[in-house]
């Protein structure tokens, strides 16, 4: 498009908006990401040194599909850029077989046809000493294709590829509008420069609603933590104590997974489930870490991992954005070719960023995304 200066802008480069950057310049478009930080920054949602990669997606069966198609792509982005950034450790589910956690999981495996073992409580235990006080019903849900996804390392690797293929990038360049316009749309930044293009994708994480204020958005305040044992335990190494979610009687859940190879630290945490974490505004929110934030997970865990440590030895807040009901919102709002958006993480999207940034620029081109992702539509609500 003459006069412009890309055919699309991706606003926003965590995981997801990456991934969209490395897929649509691979494929020849004319592209620009900005991002209002540095790469692979701590602010939003996109860091933390791991995170968990499950195919099992109790949050919806469609995102199954995805899963298996983010892995795929996972594979394809270490070897265009050799990178190790998906290590296959295995996963764990571990529950009563009809909550939340193990009866979700278990839903995703028969309607798939995914490959899991159903461990009983005794053979838990074996497995995965750590896991103490298991209730009398717990049983565990080993996915031998799950295992551990590197986030900042992800994003580095994505939009390195990126501008390999001829993206532009621009850090530390916040956007502060979009003006949708005849012709497309302008991309307006907080030093004044305005971008012109067919249209724009935003992935901006805890700040879409800022710029697409339509969709029903909400920013959560997540503290991330690592404990580190009093003493080396083979309990604690990942060997012992792959990546996990965990649901406890009353329905909280922790999460978490062994040493990492040449660390100290376990990382543990809990999930909000709508209970224990705090709404924020993303650009004023609370970044330092106090004992109220880690309180809950550490009486969790003094019963559920006892010796990983009584408070974290590190800690830091993760912020991510929620949408009513837990699905994210990928698509184009009010069918509008001027703008895309993805996003609404819901704190379980970073396992599907490859598959996301493959969607994204499939519906930026005008195609059927290869996995069907009509459960996101924004204008569902």
């Amino acid at each position: 498009m003459s006069g412009t200066d890309a055919d699309v802008v991706v606003v926003g480069l965590g995981a997801w908006g990456a991934c969209a950057l490395w897929q649509l310049a691979g494929r020849g478009v004319r592209v620009i990401g900005v991002e209002q930080y540095g790469l692979a920054n701590a602010h939003g949602s996109s860091h933390g040194e791991s995170r968990m990669f499950r195919t099992a997606c109790l949050e919806h069966p469609g995102l199954v599909p995805l899963a298996r198609r983010s892995r795929q792509l996972w594979q394809e982005l270490e070897r265009e850029t050799g990178t190790h950034l998906l290590d296959p450790t295995g996963a764990m589910l571990i529950g009563p077989p009809d909550g939340r956690i193990v009866g979700g999981a278990l839903r995703a495996a028969r309607e798939h046809g995914l490959d899991i073992e159903v461990l009983d409580r005794r053979e838990l235990h074996r497995r995965a000493p750590a896991h103490q006080a298991l209730a009398p019903g717990d049983v565990g849900v080993v996915e031998p294709a799950g295992g551990l996804t590197l986030p900042e390392m992800t994003i580095r690797a994505a939009v390195g590829a990126a501008r390999a293929a001829g993206a532009g990038v621009l850090t530390d360049t916040r956007v502060t509008a979009l003006e949708l316009t005849a012709t497309g749309v302008e991309v307006h930044t907080a030093a004044g420069r305005v971008l012109r293009a067919g249209q724009a994708v935003v992935t901006a994480g805890p700040w879409l609603g800022r710029l697409v204020p339509s969709l029903p958005l909400e920013v959560v305040r997540m503290p991330t933590t690592w404990f580190t044992p009093a003493k080396a335990d083979e309990r604690f190494t990942l060997r012992r104590l792959p990546v996990f979610m965990r649901e406890l009687a009353g329905g909280d859940v922790i999460w978490g997974h062994g040493v990492l190879p040449g660390g100290t630290e376990l990382k543990l945490g809990l999930e909000d489930g709508g209970r224990h974490f705090a709404t924020v505004d993303p650009d004023t929110v609370e970044r330092s870490v106090s004992p109220a934030d880690w309180s809950v997970l550490a009486r969790h865990l003094a019963d559920a991992v006892p010796g990983a440590g009584q408070a974290p030895s590190r800690a830091v807040a993760n912020i991510y954005a929620r949408t009513p009901d837990g699905q994210f919102v990928i698509g184009r709002p009010g069918r509008d070719p001027r703008l895309l958006v993805a996003g609404g993480c819901s704190s379980h999207g970073f396992k599907h960023s490859t598959g996301i940034g493959e969607a994204v620029a499939d519906l930026a081109l005008g195609k059927e995304p290869a996995v069907p992702l009509g459960f996101t539509d924004p204008d569902r609500f």
